[in-house]
């Protein structure tokens, strides 16, 4: 929503004059601010998490994807990055090819690229062959006597790329990854918030029919302000809450994180944000293209709202 937006800085400044504490202690903009994120999302998307980065959201939603299935074992996509926390890391090849390597309990299924990758727009069902190379992985990793937590991804993989997966492939996947006993964890925290301009969420790119498991959110959210959020369904909350550890975190979902939270949403709407996102992205998109016809060291221009990759070629 733009640098020192003044409708954020009077959410926080007003806020911060009133109270500041930690979650044990009720207060109305936790509950309304939650509320107000469920209207964005599937209905069945309905218990909230807050948290104060993206990789504190990520690594919990791996806690939970854990709890509820009772498996260990993650796939990811190739080049996948999902935060900088040691179990992040372990999630992203990205990282730790350059680090300690690949763990066991990790998977790594390749990206589906239809540009550079393994099956291209030529392919006769690219969205069939990409999803199947997952069914692989999990074929392959139950041989091995292992288990499927989750398949992890971004609903469009950024630092692998500026990727934008063929619609259907999450559907394809989902249904191989539940038949193993696994969740879908969609991280939108790259691409949330009306960033792709057509839907809200970016995984809703995929379809209607199309819902992950869990959400993940941080980034936009908060505009610059260190808040995030994993949304996610009753069954994995109970399944999550029965071990009777309850989930604490001193400063997610303060009182002033969400009086900007609610101020974000309240600019996205108010500024017809996504719409705005449609129509620049799509400037962007056609004048890129008219650079492409140009120059021939432009390969491929992709992309949907502000989520944009030029990719350059020998």
């Amino acid at each position: 929503v733009g640098h020192c937006h003044p409708d954020i800085v009077k959410a926080a400044h007003e806020q911060n004059q009133l109270l500041n504490t930690n979650s044990r202690y009720l207060h109305d903009n936790l509950v309304d601010y939650a509320e107000r994120l469920s209207k964005t999302l599937p209905e069945k998307l309905c218990i909230f998490y807050f948290l104060n980065s993206g990789s504190e959201a990520n690594d919990l939603a791996l806690r939970l994807a854990r709890q509820y299935t009772k498996h260990e074992d993650v796939i990811v996509l190739d080049h996948a990055y999902h935060g900088h926390l040691t179990s992040l890391i372990d999630i992203s090849p990205y990282k730790f090819r350059n680090l300690e390597g690949q763990k066991e309990w990790v998977h790594v299924a390749p990206v589906p690229d239809t540009y550079r990758g393994l099956y291209r727009e030529d392919h006769e069902d690219s969205v069939t062959a990409y999803a199947d190379e997952v069914k692989n992985i999990i074929e392959h990793a139950h041989k091995r006597g292992r288990k499927i937590a989750a398949f992890f991804v971004e609903s469009l993989p950024s630092v692998g790329g500026q990727i934008i997966p063929p619609a259907g492939y999450f559907q394809k996947v989902a249904e191989h990854v539940h038949k193993a006993g696994g969740v879908f964890i969609a991280d939108e925290i790259q691409v949330g918030f009306g960033r792709v301009g057509k839907h809200f969420w970016a995984f809703q790119l995929q379809g209607e029919d199309f819902i992950p498991d869990i959400v993940t959110m941080g980034k936009p959210i908060g505009n610059g302000h260190p808040l995030a959020c994993v949304a996610t369904t009753k069954e994995i909350a109970e399944a999550f809450a029965a071990t009777g550890v309850e989930y604490f975190n001193t400063f997610g979902g303060n009182p002033v994180s969400c009086a900007i939270g609610l101020a974000v949403l309240d600019v996205i709407e108010k500024e017809h944000l996504q719409a705005h996102a449609t129509e620049v992205g799509n400037f962007l998109m056609k004048t890129l293209k008219e650079q492409q016809i140009k120059h021939p060291i432009i390969g491929d221009v992709r992309g949907c709202g502000l989520f944009i990759g030029v990719d350059l070629i020998k």
